[in-house]
């Protein structure tokens, strides 16, 4: 028998559908891609509105599976960059050593251009002016709405916060997350700033910003609590 012979005609598929009714429950997958018209003209019929809604709620599926990919790779970046900067200070034993190693890991593995802490206390350390605050500096003043809120700030910061945390570069930051530090009996500021007006954009979840606080302030904290910064 030819191929001729063996297709099947519209008429014969039209009497195998009417014997068959149910066939399209169990190949839904074809009512995707059939265009199926309606008597009424210009009228959608009930199933090419259905169909409509599926294809349009399979498209939303994609995008927000696709939303949600992205987010995990972007939380895995985060952790692994988390992990970088706890092992960089677990190797640091001065306070000098710490602040350059987060100046290394912060602008090599965080993309920032500058790099800031400032440790509130009643006794600064001469010998290290630029890492203290005393209690009862006008300087601290910008910063008290920040700390008393205890959640990280992005966007460009104040004229007067950049002076205190950037000095002579302090014109040259144009966007800046200001994170309070805080742990245990010690307290802070850890800030990191960008030539970038987007790359802390106010917007920006809160929740690495404050875990990176924690790993670093729980580093000072433990090197000021030995007998050589007490």
């Amino acid at each position: 028998m030819n191929e001729q012979q063996n297709a099947l005609t519209s008429d014969q598929v039209a009497d195998y559908l009417r014997a068959n009714p149910e066939f399209f429950n169990d190949h839904l997958d074809l009512l995707e891609d059939l265009s199926i018209p309606h008597p009424s003209g210009n009228a959608v019929s009930l199933i090419t509105k259905q169909l409509e809604i599926l294809r349009n709620r399979n498209q939303e599926m994609e995008t927000q599976l696709g939303g949600l990919i992205e987010i995990a790779k972007s939380n895995d970046t985060s952790f692994n960059r988390m992990h970088k900067l706890t092992l960089a200070l677990l190797e640091t034993s001065t306070l000098e050593e710490t602040v350059a190693s987060l100046e290394e890991v912060l602008s090599g593995y965080f993309m920032t251009d500058f790099i800031a802490v400032r440790i509130i206390t009643s006794k600064p350390d001469a010998a290290l002016p630029h890492l203290f605050l005393a209690q009862d500096s006008a300087e601290l003043e910008p910063f008290l709405p920040i700390l008393a809120t205890d959640q990280p700030k992005c966007g460009r910061p104040t004229l007067a916060q950049a002076k205190v945390l950037f000095g002579a570069a302090a014109l040259e930051v144009q966007s800046a997350a200001i994170i309070p530090m805080k742990f245990a009996d010690m307290s802070g500021v850890l800030a990191i700033g960008s030539l970038n007006n987007d790359r802390f954009h106010y917007s920006m979840g809160s929740f690495f910003l404050t875990h990176m606080s924690e790993i670093i302030s729980a580093r000072f904290l433990s090197l000021l609590s030995q007998k050589k910064y007490a």
